[in-house]
């Protein structure tokens, strides 16, 4: 049965994505806000399919740390479900993703362009960094939270932390508070695999890291709140 769940929601979930993309063509003439709320629905109709046909639920935990003013959202990255799942948390999500994704037909032109997203060139370097920073500065001026996956790509369960730059240069440019999340998404909806197993995903967002602390510092405060909400909830699935 998980099989055969799997299947049917995977075919459904691109069916309704490019339904959504055809039929939300009006909205990229309208403000963007408009293809955010377009982006968040989709969003809560996949989590929906995924409950009906997978039986996969999903927990929010420390919502109340998602304050409505510009914030850093970071934390772990495990499988294409936080990509859906974290925009309709938010009041004006901002998504940091590889620059890749931009040239992607339908989705990602026009949408992330309209979407206002920030692509990133994962081997530019310092240029890369800087570039970040300076787009990071645009959306924040405007009054949204920039969610940014600091191992930068999907990890394992249990494979050993890798943080790159990307967050911590966001959060020294910025002067904005950060708040860290963990997940257990990729005990049920494991990287580069199809099937979907049946539970509960939980995402907990923790305190937010206030602005102006030191680089390093802030480092760690990320990865140590990070890590340890990461590694509770999945040991909360395997006990």
């Amino acid at each position: 049965m998980i099989v055969a769940r799997s299947i049917i929601f995977n075919v459904l979930f691109y069916l309704v994505l490019v339904l959504f993309l055809l039929v939300g063509s009006p909205t990229l003439l309208l403000p963007r806000i408009y293809s955010i709320r377009a982006l968040q629905l989709w969003g809560r109709v996949s989590i929906w399919m995924l409950r009906v046909i997978c039986n996969i639920k999903m927990e929010v935990r420390g919502q109340e740390n998602l304050i409505n003013q510009p914030m850093i959202v970071a934390g772990k990255h495990q499988s294409a479900w936080e990509t859906f799942a974290i925009p309709p948390l938010l009041n004006d999500p901002c998504m940091v993703l590889k620059r890749e994704l931009f040239y992607v037909p339908i989705y990602g032109w026009p949408y992330a362009y309209k979407f206002k997203m920030i692509g990133v060139d994962r081997s530019g370097g310092s240029k890369s960094l800087k570039d970040l920073i300076a787009r990071g500065r645009e959306e924040i001026a405007c009054g949204r939270q920039i969610v940014i996956m600091p191992e930068g790509t999907r990890k394992a369960v249990g494979a050993p932390p890798d943080y790159k730059p990307g967050a911590a240069a966001l959060y020294m440019g910025l002067n904005v508070p950060c708040v860290p999340f963990g997940l257990n998404a990729g005990q049920f909806w494991p990287r580069r695999k199809f099937l979907r197993y049946p539970g509960t995903i939980v995402i907990e967002f923790g305190a937010p890291i206030p602005a102006g602390l030191p680089r390093k510092e802030f480092q760690k405060k990320l990865q140590d709140a990070v890590e340890s909400i990461t590694q509770r909830l999945i040991s909360e699935k395997s006990s």
